[in-house]
């Protein structure tokens, strides 16, 4: 996916793609800086998404891809300038070469995220989806999703429990569904 770039002592006069490594939670300012301060385009895709805390639901933006974001420049003119800027640590290299991003992924990335910077994720179950309880005295049951609850945080299930279907209130974050991953509900279990 990633090509090395020439040996980044070489003069080169192409533009290309390269993955910048910022401090945590500062790539946007670091992609930000570099447009303004050295006309450098930058794209530092992000997502919001709503999670719940113990305030209750809040909405949070993070970046697409945590701690990094895509610089556009050639290393001969730029790389320093790249390198030092507010909130960089790196440029990502392999073997001591810089590694390119084709412009096919960073086209892709756009198309997935419908050609906007911040896209908006909704909330990833569906009346209708099969799930399975990850929490709870009902760990390991499976139910199909009746409703989600506005305003809260809870889903209604239909439970095949004792021979007919009961309906039971669930915390969102208790459910595993084939659009949810693991992960992500371990992170939620975390707020």
């Amino acid at each position: 996916m990633l090509d090395p770039a020439p040996d980044s002592a070489t003069p080169s006069s192409d533009l290309a793609w390269y993955v910048v490594h910022t401090r945590t939670k500062a790539e946007h300012i670091a992609a930000a800086m570099l447009e303004s301060m050295f006309s450098i385009p930058s794209y530092c895709p992000r997502i919001k998404f709503q999670r719940a805390t113990t305030r209750g639901k809040v909405w949070f933006i993070e970046a697409l891809f945590p701690s990094y974001f895509f610089a556009r420049f050639d290393p001969a003119i730029s790389l320093r300038a790249v390198r030092h800027a507010q909130s960089v640590l790196n440029v990502i290299e392999f073997g001591g070469n810089l590694c390119q991003v084709p412009d096919e992924i960073i086209e892709a990335i756009r198309t997935e995220m419908d050609g906007q910077i911040i896209k908006e994720i909704a909330s990833p179950l569906q009346p209708g989806d099969a799930v399975e309880i990850t929490d709870g005295p009902m760990r390991g049951l499976a139910g199909i999703v009746h409703s989600l609850r506005r305003g809260e945080d809870r889903v209604r299930i239909l439970l095949d429990f004792l021979g007919s279907q009961n309906p039971i209130d669930v915390p969102a974050h208790a459910l595993l569904s084939p659009r949810t991953a693991r992960s992500v509900l371990a992170e939620g279990d975390k707020s």
